[in-house]
């Protein structure tokens, strides 16, 4: 599965160079500013995004950056990774035990043919 793949919404309306730019503009209108209230709305409206989706997207960049708490990007893939594994791991052994059960029941002499 390709690392890009994300079921979320805003990976699929906005592309990854528009959030790149959003986020920077916002970082760059605060350090001029040295405030940051407004900047997200101001910002977003300027670039025709919702304000809701660049403050999502500013406090993953800081927590990309090591500025706020919280999974990087990099640690959300995998644990979506992580997951995908795990689902498909345990349909695997729920399908193993099945089967053994089966033949469980089809090798005892003792049931009836």
């Amino acid at each position: 599965m390709p690392d890009n793949a994300n079921s979320h919404s805003s990976t699929k309306r906005y592309p990854p160079e528009l959030k790149e730019r959003a986020v920077r503009m916002v970082f760059e209108a605060v350090e001029q500013t040295g405030e940051r209230t407004g900047a997200v709305s101001r910002i977003a409206r300027q670039l025709g995004i919702g304000d809701q989706s660049l403050r999502n997207w500013v406090a993953q960049a800081e927590v990309d950056r090591g500025n706020r708490a919280g999974l990087t990007t990099e640690e959300r893939r995998r644990m979506v990774q992580l997951e995908r594994e795990n689902k498909e791991l345990r349909r695997s052994n729920e399908i193993l035990k099945s089967a053994a059960a089966f033949f469980a029941r089809e090798l005892d002499p003792r049931s009836p043919k």
